[in-house]
C-alpha cells in the first residue's frame, strides 16, 4: 500500500524547523536582539487575534530595532492548527479567573465563529465577558510563552555562535 503525501507530514515539519533555526541563528545582530525579536512576536501571536500579528509586530520591530524574522516567526504560535485549541484555553482560563460562568462548550463554539470569520466584528459581537476572557487569556499566555521565548531563543543563537567561533 502507498502512503500518501501530507501537507503535516512528520518530514516537512522537520525540515521546517531547521529552516527557522538556521533563519534565527545567522541573524547578523547581537543574540538579545533577535530574541527579542522572537518575544515580541510571541507576545503578539498570543495577544493579537490571528490574522492582524504581522500588521502590529513587523513595525514594532523595526521601531525597536530587534528581528524582524524572529518578529514575523514568533507569532505563529497562532495559526490555523493551534488557534482551534488556544482561542478556547486561553478564553477559559481567563473566564475562570474573573469569575465567569461561560462553559468550555459555549467558549469553543464563539470561538469557532470566530476562527470562520477571521475578523474583529465577529469577535467583538460575542458579548463583553468573552472579548475580556480572550484578551486576558492572551496576556496570561504571553506572560507564560514570552519569557521562555525570549531565553530559549537567546541560548539557542549563543550556544550556535559560540561553536561556529570554535570553528
Amino acid at each position: 500500500m502507498k502512503r500518501s503525501a501530507s501537507i503535516f507530514s512528520l518530514k516537512r515539519f522537520m525540515a521546517f524547523c531547521r529552516l527557522v533555526k538556521s533563519k534565527m541563528v545567522r541573524e547578523k545582530m547581537p543574540a538579545g536582539r533577535v530574541a527579542a525579536g522572537w518575544a515580541l512576536g510571541m507576545f503578539f501571536g498570543c495577544v493579537i487575534p490571528f490574522g492582524f500579528q504581522l500588521i502590529l509586530s513587523i513595525p514594532t520591530a523595526i521601531f525597536f530595532r530587534i528581528s524582524k524574522i524572529g518578529a514575523t516567526f514568533g507569532t505563529l504560535i497562532t495559526n490555523p492548527v493551534t488557534i482551534i485549541f488556544l482561542y478556547p484555553l486561553q478564553c477559559y482560563a481567563a473566564n475562570r479567573l474573573i469569575g465567569g460562568r461561560l462553559t468550555y462548550e459555549a467558549i469553543g463554539e464563539a470561538m469557532r465563529k470566530v476562527i470562520v470569520a477571521g475578523d474583529y466584528p465577529t469577535l467583538f459581537s460575542l458579548g463583553a465577558e468573552l472579548v475580556v476572557s480572550f484578551f486576558l487569556g492572551g496576556f496570561l499566555l504571553a506572560a507564560l510563552c514570552v519569557p521562555v521565548t525570549y531565553f530559549c531563543v537567546r541560548s539557542i543563537v549563543m550556544r550556535h555562535r559560540a561553536k561556529t567561533e570554535v570553528r
